[in-house]
């Protein structure tokens, strides 16, 4: 499963034709602030700032968390990504004690944007477009960088000098003081949390899952301390070419995740999924990074609440779907969980009310979902005793 989505996004992506910006080897301008870890060679990664080639204040360009409740295009995300230049250079996760990394942990932690000089070992080149990380522009070896100091975000700060906080410790804090996902994750990917000489640079796709999932894991503890919710519940949201159920069940905590992928290149149906039950799932899931996005985003809001439910949320990325990374999900998810719910007395019912909204026949969620099929056959069972 995970070799087939992977070689099928991987498609999808070099479909998208979108041309980056064409840019000579000098660039001034503004970082977001916007750094990029990458994961290839590690522990030795190619790691630097991302550049707009414009001034002033851009941190609209890297603040996903904006973009839906602004309601951001497709076409307007897409243009805000392509403006950032990546500039890249080879650096160990823990040699932390140069001034490369001082910089990039300037840039990490920095509440405004920083005005900002490059100059690269050639002209930027490319995209990329992922499944897990936002897209960026062009980009190049970079030979030299200056800055302009920018102000430290309070929290990230009083994080970063709290070195006898472990990396969790300081994740859960921050989101407890309300700094957005995707500084937390920033700071993590730089090297600015945890314990001392424990510190390193974490790829950035790998700080995302890493951030989804110690916030997701303390709020499953909180969660399963909270009353049943009484009633089947649905949540909707749609945006970005995707629409999003949550299904809320009256049970204890436990999760499933299936997406499909509709005629977004041709014909093609193609659907995915993964779950857990009341224990906490091992291994990593097959399903990528968006498995821990969504179960991060339900359990956040169902900890606000303070109610437990089993969740079971399907999504539908539909024909002009881009991948824009696992932010699409996440805050899709957590915009379905703010809407006002629907409510119903049987599964059944509100199985039938969700298929009304989505193009794939229910019958091909139930197919693929384990949950569902599970639920089936228990109720089965239940009504042959009587």
């Amino acid at each position: 499963m995970a070799i087939a989505k992977g070689a099928y996004l991987r498609k999808l992506t070099a479909s998208v034709p979108i041309r980056s910006r064409e840019l000579g080897r000098e660039i001034e301008g503004s970082s977001p602030p916007s750094v990029f870890i990458g994961a290839w060679n590690y522990p030795k990664v190619y790691a630097g700032p991302m550049i707009a080639p414009l001034h002033g204040d851009t941190g609209i360009m890297d603040m996903p968390e904006a973009w839906i409740p602004s309601n951001s295009s497709q076409e307007e995300i897409i243009g805000y990504r392509m403006d950032l230049v990546r500039g890249k250079r080879i650096q160990h996760v823990r040699d932390l004690d140069t001034r490369f990394v001082e910089i990039l942990q300037e840039i990490g932690l920095s509440n405004t944007s920083v005005e900002s000089e490059a100059h690269f070992g050639h002209s930027p080149q490319g995209s990329s477009f992922g499944g897990d990380h936002t897209p960026y522009g062009p980009s190049a070896p970079l030979e030299r960088f200056e800055m302009e100091g920018g102000r430290w975000e309070p929290h990230l700060e009083k994080a970063y000098n709290d070195s006898d906080l472990s990396a969790t410790e300081a994740i859960l804090q921050l989101h407890r003081d309300g700094v957005p996902f995707t500084s937390i994750q920033k700071a993590l990917s730089v090297g600015a949390l945890g314990m001392g000489k424990g510190r390193r640079m974490v790829p950035t796709r790998w700080s995302i899952t890493a951030c989804d999932t110690a916030i997701g894991d303390r709020m499953l503890n909180e969660v399963k301390k909270h009353e049943l919710i009484n009633s089947f519940q649905v949540r909707e949201f749609s945006s970005l070419n995707n629409h999003y159920a949550v299904l809320l069940m009256p049970t204890g905590w436990q999760y499933e995740w299936i997406e499909a992928f509709l005629h977004v290149l041709g014909r093609e149906e193609m659907i995915f999924s993964d779950c857990e039950g009341h224990a906490k799932k091992t291994g990593y899931s097959p399903v990528g990074g968006c498995y821990y996005s969504c179960k991060m985003a339900v359990l956040e809001s169902l900890a606000r609440e303070g109610r437990q439910a089993g969740a079971i949320v399907l999504r539908e990325a539909r024909k002009g779907y881009v991948p824009l990374g696992v932010f699409n999900v996440r805050e899709n998810v957590r915009q379905a969980m703010q809407q006002r719910p629907t409510m119903f007395d049987e599964m059944g019912e509100a199985l039938s009310y969700i298929s009304e909204k989505m193009i794939l026949p229910m019958a091909r969620f139930i197919g693929e979902s384990t949950m569902l099929k599970g639920l089936q056959r228990e109720r089965q069972a239940t009504l042959a005793m009587f």
